[in-house]
């Protein structure tokens, strides 16, 4: 009879790598794994967000500033990282939501450019350095399986991030690589609503859920822990929304 694995222990001493880890989803997933012995390492465009992540951090971890949406910086990136085990993308920006006949086309491509180009740059230049077992982690949304009217770029964005899941865990084996989509969660992504409509907007949404309530960050947290423990799970999206694709 084989051993059992104790899972509580799988991120011991594990290198993982945050791009996206100072906010949301990225930053409470690296102190959750921080909590099981990891080392972390987190990424972000402002040395200010770094700089308070790691406050939050044990010592030793470390933090590196670069645009995600450029090759060049992406690439040296990982030179400078050296080898690590799990790679985690959380990286975006704030949400730009217009109904098609107001949608600025320049604007649009740029959404992607982070959200889609930086997701597959991180994992073209990351993976070499990806340790015996590891895996990559992408984040995506329900906008993507229920659309709203006025998301057309984000759902686009979604639909894409999904298939290049399946596409990269097919390319990259044996690294293993999954998807977390989440439902409406509190994080900064909603920082350009003003907080009245935002928390108007959080109640309405939550009380229509089956849970009663939207999401925190920490719960999104856990399935990315989940995904990388896991050494049987690849080109999988994990849907985490309180039943939001069901009511």
């Amino acid at each position: 009879m084989k051993d059992t694995v104790n899972t509580a222990q799988g991120l011991q001493g594990k290198r993982i790598v945050l791009l996206g880890g100072t906010s949301g989803f990225g930053r409470a997933t690296a102190i959750a794994a921080a909590q099981e012995g990891a080392e972390i390492i987190v990424v972000s465009s402002q040395q200010k967000r770094i700089d308070e992540a790691l406050a939050n951090l044990p010592a030793g971890s470390k933090g590196y500033a670069a645009n995600l949406a450029d090759e060049q910086q992406v690439e040296e990136l990982f030179k400078t990282i050296g080898e690590f085990d799990h790679l985690v993308f959380t990286a975006g920006e704030t949400l730009q939501l217009a109904e098609l006949p107001a949608l600025k086309m320049d604007e649009a491509r740029q959404f992607f450019n982070l959200r889609f180009w930086g997701a597959l740059m991180a994992a073209k230049y990351g993976s070499p350095f990806i340790r015996q077992g590891g895996s990559i982690t992408l984040t995506n949304g329900i906008v993507g399986l229920r659309p709203w009217k006025g998301w057309v770029v984000a759902a686009g964005v979604t639909g894409a991030v999904e298939a290049l899941t399946r596409a990269l865990a097919v390319d990259l084996a044996p690294i293993r690589v999954n998807a977390v989509c989440a439902g409406m969660v509190r994080t900064d992504l909603w920082s350009n609503i003003p907080e009245a409509d935002r928390e108007a907007m959080f109640n309405d949404v939550g009380s229509k859920l089956l849970t009663g309530k939207i999401g925190e960050p920490e719960d999104i947290a856990q399935a990315f822990l989940y995904l990388m423990r896991g050494n049987f799970s690849t080109g999988q999206v994990v849907v985490v929304d309180g039943g939001g694709v069901l009511v």
